[in-house]
């Protein structure tokens, strides 16, 4: 898919997912502003971390100025290109090296959120770079680089899924009271993941796949968070698993939208 524009003015946006993921990126933005504090997203970070104030400040006014710069005309390709480059940083610097210290669910869950954001900032890159970003990043555009983000984003998706059965009952404990067999609502959406991660990285059946995994968080979002935000009963946690979640739906709303003009049922070479 390549990038167009909606229309003359002073807005360009590629995709609905486009949209949306720059919606999320200011809302993460404007989140960390007011709380003062890391964006549900970035955590965990340890205490250790020089400079560490001004850190939850960057991890505030860039995805709040990357979202707004993403559906502006002349400011989209830049703003994609920082995007991209901050959540390739913070994977290198603030995910991977904890993977090897500290082999825990809350650092390789937090990598995997992090691996789905880097996947969608660089689909966008790859659609709005400039002649210039192609010439100076040729293996980061294109369909090349579409490709990487995509792969990139159904590695993420199994551990998603495995995270379903190894924490079994905390899932089944986020499962709507008026779903008979918790259990396996718990271990379907587990293999959904998986098969969706699988698919993608095969290049397999990679488009319904990929919508797959969206529809999946945006039902999850829709029967288990929204009704917890009507009724006032979300925990601080829970807040910041809800705001997660959108980020999370949105970023493979773009990845999805990647997938446009590709045959819904493809092998490997039509994607």
């Amino acid at each position: 898919m390549n990038g167009h524009s909606s229309g003359a003015g002073a807005i360009r946006v590629v995709s609905a997912g486009h949209a949306a993921f720059a919606a999320a990126m200011i809302g993460l933005g404007a989140q960390g502003l007011v709380k003062r504090d890391f964006a549900p997203i970035w955590p965990p970070v340890p205490e250790s971390v020089p400079a560490r104030t001004a850190l939850i400040y960057l991890c505030a006014l860039i995805p709040l100025a990357c979202g707004i710069g993403l559906i502006v005309r002349r400011a989209a390709a830049p703003a994609s290109r920082v995007l991209l480059a901050f959540f390739a940083l913070w994977f290198l610097l603030m995910r991977l090296p904890l993977l090897f210290v500290s082999f825990t669910v809350d650092v390789w869950w937090a990598s995997c959120q992090t691996a789905a954001m880097l996947a969608a900032s660089w689909v966008l890159f790859a659609w709005l770079a400039s002649d210039r970003d192609r010439q100076r990043f040729g293996f980061a555009t294109g369909e090349t680089g579409v490709r990487v983000a995509r792969a990139l984003y159904g590695l993420a998706l199994i551990p998603f899924g495995l995270a379903h059965f190894l924490y079994l009952q905390p899932t089944v404990d986020l499962v709507p009271g008026w779903l008979p067999w918790p259990v396996g609502w718990a271990y379907l959406t587990g293999a959904t993941f998986i098969a969706a991660g699988v698919a993608i990285v095969l290049r397999v059946l990679a488009r319904p796949a990929a919508a797959l995994s969206v529809l999946q968080m945006g039902l999850f979002t829709l029967l288990v968070w929204i009704p917890r935000v009507a009724a006032g009963t979300l925990s601080a946690f829970q807040w910041g698993e809800f705001v997660t979640g959108l980020a999370l739906m949105a970023a493979g709303w773009v990845v999805t939208d990647s997938y446009r003009g590709t045959p819904w049922i493809a092998g490997r070479r039509s994607q």
